[in-house]
């Protein structure tokens, strides 16, 4: 015999919404632990992947960085290539003491390859808003005050938060400035303009300061270079380490 209930009957609502609750016909692109608010295009894809290379690339370059940093001939080459700012200030402080090195195109070269990637985060504004801060955030009430106060002080800085950015303090400043510049419009070519005269001008700022350290300054890099290369060994064993560790978790939290 026929069952002639409705279909409502049949199906109670009750019963639809715990499947919507438990998440089975949920797509795999729509998770809280995305960027997005929609079916991610290639767009969205390549963002996203980008920023994960930007992430792997900065910790690959660890190593080298200490590496560099441990003898006054390479230290050019640490500026030329990476901008790296500690690098550019141990630079001055050589040039002080009277070391023949190269300095303005160094600087000038680094301040282009310092922003190299920044295009990453502007582009994760522009196509997600927010979302990408959102995701920084995650589920932490904490984090997402810390972040809230971040965007606050952005919002009233407008353009020259790209100049505040570069403050060397224990939040991901520059991260959250350069993803609401893409958020709020801010064009690609105003965006890298700008992020240019920060990074130069920064750059200039810590070459200055280790010229008037001077002195001091060379002697500490000095007492660096006798152990530059076990402190490269060992951050190439702790990012190898912690690559391990990392894919290790990952596999087990799909099994």
């Amino acid at each position: 015999m026929v069952d002639q209930r409705p279909e409502d009957e049949l199906n109670p609502p009750a019963v639809e919404a715990e499947a919507e609750a438990d998440g089975s016909d949920r797509e795999w692109w729509d998770d809280a632990a995305m960027p997005w608010k929609h079916k991610p295009t290639r767009q969205d894809i390549a963002c996203l992947a980008w920023i994960g290379f930007l992430g792997v690339f900065s910790m690959a370059m660890l190593p080298l960085r200490a590496w560099l940093l441990g003898a006054p001939e390479r230290l050019p080459w640490l500026v030329g290539l990476m901008g790296s700012r500690t690098g550019t200030a141990a630079l001055g402080s050589l040039v002080r003491v009277g070391t023949d090195v190269p300095f303005v195109l160094p600087i000038l070269f680094g301040a282009l390859m310092s922003i190299k990637l920044d295009w990453t985060y502007w582009w994760a504004g522009k196509l997600w808003g927010r979302g990408m801060i959102e995701v920084w955030a995650g589920q932490s009430a904490r984090a997402a005050r810390s972040y809230g106060r971040l965007e606050r002080w952005a919002d009233k800085l407008g353009w020259l938060g790209i100049f505040i950015a570069y403050v060397p303090i224990p939040l991901p400043l520059t991260a959250v400035v350069f993803v609401l510049a893409g958020a709020h419009g801010m064009s690609w070519k105003k965006f890298m303009v700008l992020d240019f005269f920060a990074a130069l001008s920064w750059l200039i700022g810590m070459f200055v300061f280790g010229y008037l350290v001077g002195e001091p300054a060379a002697a500490l890099l000095e007492l660096y270079s006798k152990v530059a290369n076990y402190v490269a060994v060992a951050l190439v064993v702790g990012v190898v380490t912690a690559s391990i560790w990392r894919s290790t978790k990952q596999a087990k939290a799909m099994t």
